[in-house]
């Protein structure tokens, strides 16, 4: 039995609404090689599947927690090139991981810091009524 694809259907506008980044972004990453082969439609019009959706999603969380676009497109250049790096992709995306745990952890102590600092604010303040 052949697997069902996913048709590509979504225009660019509903691709926006859907994947979550903007039209200007959504432009970047196929002008970075990020997106590649995007489905045209009879006229010529960009249409997106729903893996085409939940790519960009990764994108989009990679570069939410920090991944810089040369990185990205190290990644995207691994995915593209097929199952034989997946390897290579899982050490990219520990790495990251680690990455983003530790600036997790940096980020916690600067809260508890902003937080001990708010909580002296609080006592004056509530100290002068």
């Amino acid at each position: 039995m052949t697997p069902k694809i996913d048709p590509p259907q979504l225009t660019p506008a509903e691709m926006v609404d859907k994947s979550g980044v903007t039209m200007d972004t959504l432009r970047y990453y196929e002008r970075e090689g990020l997106i590649i082969d995007v489905a045209r439609s009879e006229s010529g019009h960009r249409r997106y599947s729903g893996a085409d959706v939940e790519w960009v999603e990764i994108l989009r969380c990679l570069r939410l927690t920090g991944m810089n676009i040369q990185q990205m497109k190290s990644f995207a250049l691994l995915v593209h090139a097929g199952d034989h790096t997946q390897a290579d992709r899982y050490a990219q995306l520990i790495e990251h991981r680690e990455r983003v745990v530790e600036t997790i952890e940096e980020l916690r102590s600067a809260l508890a810091v902003i937080d001990n600092k708010a909580d002296i604010y609080r006592e004056l303040l509530a100290g002068k009524n």
